[in-house]
């Protein structure tokens, strides 16, 4: 228990959420009474919503205070825990209209071993990868565990939940609730591509903390910002490497780089995505608007008094970036508490 911690975390609720001196000095009292801090739930949704407000990463820190939290700390059983997940899963993807969500379980007790709730599985084979090269490793775990994948390119994989020191167990992820878009292009034929992407980005590998305390299960989403997709999981070469597809289609000339084949490429396929998504009724949001939106956010940080930190090269979309306002102004890259944090993989 870190006490230099908890003060601090109790001192921004007091602050922000109206709190008195009485309030505090009962609370500390209280943690010190019983030589741990447990935080109520109204104290973990306040936490939980200041962590993406801190997230340096994020561009996407305006809707910060909407965000829904389910405190589901008391869950020890694996099959609560799936249900649990599933009720988030379905939540967020809210038939397309993508609600901002995280879910908390008990912080000494769960582990989810997934990257991200909803992922693709991936295979290395005799012929080359099929699926998300990003999810091979991943993918043998969950085959080493008695799962079947049928090794298409876009098979959902399970998910892996561990409480304490049992051996972890394998959950499939009912096809209903896995809202996927198959993707086209308003002008092109991209169908012939038969490549889709799910709806909601679960990250559900970092840690949480707050007040010193670390949640090793704490599954958050947001939306989609369309260059996740369309710049990196499905363009990347070690990733799904659609350009040179794509460039075919096109018909590019892809023997010479000066061609700019790749950009040209690069567009149309987030042109592609956006369009899809939107099609499908999907929440997603371009980088010119997030952008945009990010600097609402950093005049109402400016407003509360409160300095806008972030890490610059995240912040930057990987399509045009120069034509963003983050490009052209430093900003600290300095880490705030409660926040989310990367944690050594369980596997």
């Amino acid at each position: 228990m870190n006490l230099q911690e908890i003060e601090s975390f109790l001192i921004l609720y007091k602050e922000e959420c109206g709190k008195n001196e009485e309030w505090l000095e009962s609370r500390l009292e209280q943690v010190q009474c019983e030589q741990q801090f447990e935080p109520t739930t109204e104290e973990l949704t306040f936490a939980a919503r200041v962590g993406w407000r801190n997230s340096n990463k994020c561009i996407g820190r305006l809707f910060w205070q909407s965000l829904t939290v389910f405190d589901e700390r008391t869950l020890t059983d694996e099959k609560g825990i799936f249900e649990a997940l599933l009720r988030h899963i379905e939540f967020a993807t809210n038939g397309g209209k993508i609600r901002p969500a995280i879910t908390v379980f008990a912080n000494d007790l769960v582990r989810i071993w997934n990257h991200q709730l909803i992922r693709y599985a991936g295979y290395e084979t005799a012929n080359g990868i099929i699926g998300d090269a990003h999810s091979i490793t991943f993918t043998k775990v969950c085959e080493d565990l008695g799962w079947k994948g049928a090794r298409t390119n876009f098979d959902v994989l399970p998910l892996v939940i561990q409480v304490g020191d049992r051996a972890p167990q394998v959950f499939d992820i009912p096809g209903e609730y896995v809202l996927e878009v198959d993707i086209s292009h308003p002008e092109y034929d991209f169908e012939r591509l038969n490549i889709k992407w799910y709806a909601v980005p679960i990250i559900s590998s970092m840690r949480f903390n707050c007040g010193g305390i670390d949640y090793q299960a704490a599954p958050f989403n947001g939306w989609y910002m369309g260059t996740e997709i369309g710049a990196r999981n499905l363009a990347d070469t070690d990733r799904y490497n659609c350009l040179p597809k794509i460039a075919e289609i096109l018909d590019l000339d892809t023997s010479r780089n000066a061609s700019l084949w790749k950009d040209r490429a690069l567009i149309e396929l987030n042109i592609a995505v956006l369009h899809s998504y939107k099609e499908a009724g999907v929440s997603i949001v371009d980088h010119h608007t997030a952008a945009q939106q990010f600097k609402l956010f950093e005049q109402q940080e400016s407003d509360a008094a409160r300095e806008v930190t972030g890490n610059w090269a995240w912040l930057l979309p990987p399509v045009s970036p120069a034509t963003t306002h983050i490009y052209h102004q430093p900003i600290a890259n300095i880490i705030k508490k409660p926040n989310y944090f990367y944690q050594k993989q369980p596997y």
